[in-house]
């Protein structure tokens, strides 16, 4: 038993994943702004943390992530599972003309993924044990017209991290890949105020974490939620373009 991080500390999703996992364990949440995780902190008390700690963690400084991972490790111990619940969904209108807008929205979801998915690979292996828990999105499989900059993004983080959990096999690591659909929640409200209404198979954060948590107790490497949607994956790769371009709006 070690320590369970969580790398996006105010991430709904990786709030309730933890929550589920943190029953005996220390938690420690990174976060951009450590002092402001009170609600965060009360929830994984409640959920049976012998303690949380809170240390400053700013997804886009790339140069501070491997010192970061060192500094918890050295100051509360190995880690027996890595939570990488950070990310943006962007305004996807914007991104098609707004350069900068697109390259913050790759540089979250996917140059800094890496940043932080890298030296964690590095210190579970030093340690010989423990789990990296991401998260990709049925978004990644066929990116859609109305946000495929963020599509794009979920679609690299997939091959970079099942590449990963290959190279890891028989090091003692495992990565767990969760492949949610369409989350109905925090990251998504103001989507859903524009206008846009929820995809089939739609999921809750909690739905995510309980999903997430028996797959990471089973000692599965993906999961699929909720779990008919990785036919639903299958067949979206089939449609043809004409298709899917009316399909994707």
């Amino acid at each position: 038993m070690g320590t369970i991080v969580l790398f996006g500390g105010r991430s709904e999703i990786g709030v309730a994943t933890a929550s589920r996992l943190a029953a005996g364990r220390e938690v420690v949440l990174a976060a951009r702004r450590p002092d402001d995780l009170a609600v965060e902190t009360r929830v994984l008390q409640a959920a049976g943390a012998t303690a949380v700690h809170t240390v400053a963690f700013d997804a886009d400084d790339i140069a501070s992530h491997p010192g970061l991972i060192e500094a918890v490790v050295a100051d509360h111990g190995p880690i027996e599972a890595a939570i990488v619940a950070f990310g943006v969904l962007g305004d996807g209108a914007r991104a098609e003309t707004d350069v900068e807008h697109a390259l913050a929205i790759a540089h979250t979801d996917y140059y800094a993924q890496i940043s932080v998915i890298t030296p964690l690979a590095v210190a579970l292996r030093a340690q010989g044990s423990g789990t990296i828990i991401a998260f990709s999105s049925i978004a990644g499989v066929r990116a859609r017209k109305a946000n495929y900059v963020y599509g794009s993004t979920k679609a690299g983080l997939d091959a970079f991290v099942s590449g990963l959990s290959d190279a890891l096999h028989d090091t003692g690591v495992r990565v767990l890949l969760a492949r949610p659909g369409f989350v109905v929640g925090a990251m998504t409200r103001d989507l859903m105020a524009s206008g846009v209404k929820p995809a089939p198979m739609s999921v809750t954060a909690d739905q995510v974490a309980d999903a997430v948590a028996t797959a990471y107790r089973r000692g599965r490497r993906e999961v699929w939620i909720p779990g008919p949607l990785r036919a639903a994956a299958f067949a979206m790769r089939l449609v043809p373009r004409f298709v899917w371009r009316r399909l994707s709006r």
